[in-house]
């Protein structure tokens, strides 16, 4: 029995790689409709209102007084500043490179940890964060004009490269509240305090939308984006991190960049170049690096909201 459910566990694992590695491709499709601050006030929502159903099963434990600034505090910096790098940078770079430049982003976490003295990660993770960092720089400073990577690409891809960061503060500052009151209870609240603040920022974005524009496959991918790319595809990761742990849930995130390059390439025709490949290579085998010694010191982080 125990096995069966390890096995309807990581099945789910392998349904959110697909999710989170067509995602980016979905947003690039989206965006070519919709404004950026648009699509993030149509999307949050549905993801708002899932987690919302999602709590109603959980048993209650409000937000104590203390937590509350906090948590707000987090809100804002996980679910506005960070969406906001996120969309923005997507809308100027390529699907692949954005899902290798978010792919970064527990490496960012396991640094800025050991900067604040929260874990003591071994050289092994220092060498994989080391080489992750070189491929960054090949992924953003390099490519070719074939792809309009480089100039064409470098705000999208400086946009993104902060959000990796951006994320991985959220990821640290919230490690306390995870464990005081659980990841989807935190996940929940702190999306309920950011999500009036997207559709504040979008609402002249779509009063200005020509609505007959939008076709029903945009709806299609709005709904995909909130409700499957955000709601499910956490509360599949959540289950992962619950039945399998951190480290066996934390390997399934390194496939997403893979399913992303792929998608991309059969779907937008984001043919890599050499040089592209050879930086998501280089990424791709630095995050390796540091997930297997995260694996040896028992340091792990979650992955970022798409």
């Amino acid at each position: 029995m125990h096995e069966r459910h390890d096995r309807a566990t990581e099945l789910g694992l392998l349904a959110l790689v697909l999710i989170w590695g067509v995602n980016y491709s979905v947003l690039k499709a989206v965006l070519d409709t919709l404004d950026p601050l648009a699509l993030n006030a149509l999307r949050f929502p549905l993801a708002a209102a899932l987690l919302a159903v999602v709590m109603t099963r959980l048993p209650g434990s409000p937000v104590e007084p203390r937590d509350r600034v906090p948590l707000f505090l987090l809100g804002i910096l996980g679910n506005v500043v960070y969406q906001m790098a996120f969309i923005l940078g997507i809308e100027s770079t390529l699907a692949g490179n954005a899902s290798l430049l978010l792919a970064t982003s527990p490496v960012w976490t396991v640094l800025l940890s050991a900067a604040l003295g929260h874990e003591s990660p071994n050289a092994l993770v220092f060498l994989g964060s080391a080489v992750t960092l070189g491929g960054m720089a090949l992924v953003i400073l390099g490519g070719g004009h074939a792809l309009g990577l480089g100039h064409g690409t470098l705000k999208g891809d400086t946009l993104l490269a902060a959000a990796a960061v951006l994320w991985s503060c959220y990821t640290v500052a919230s490690g306390r509240y995870v464990r005081r009151y659980g990841a989807i209870k935190v996940t929940a609240w702190t999306l309920w305090v950011g999500t009036p603040f997207l559709v504040l920022l979008g609402v002249p974005s779509l009063l200005s939308l020509s609505w007959t524009s939008v076709s029903a496959w945009v709806w299609g991918g709005v709904a995909y984006a909130g409700l499957f790319a955000i709601g499910t595809a956490y509360l599949l990761w959540n289950r992962g991190v619950r039945n399998l742990g951190n480290s066996r849930t934390a390997i399934y995130s390194n496939l997403v960049p893979v399913t992303a390059l792929i998608t991309a390439w059969l779907w937008l025709g984001e043919v890599p170049t050499a040089l592209q490949a050879t930086g998501a290579a280089v990424i791709l085998g630095g995050i390796s690096l540091a997930r297997v010694g995260a694996i040896r010191g028992h340091v792990a982080g979650p992955s970022s909201l798409r």
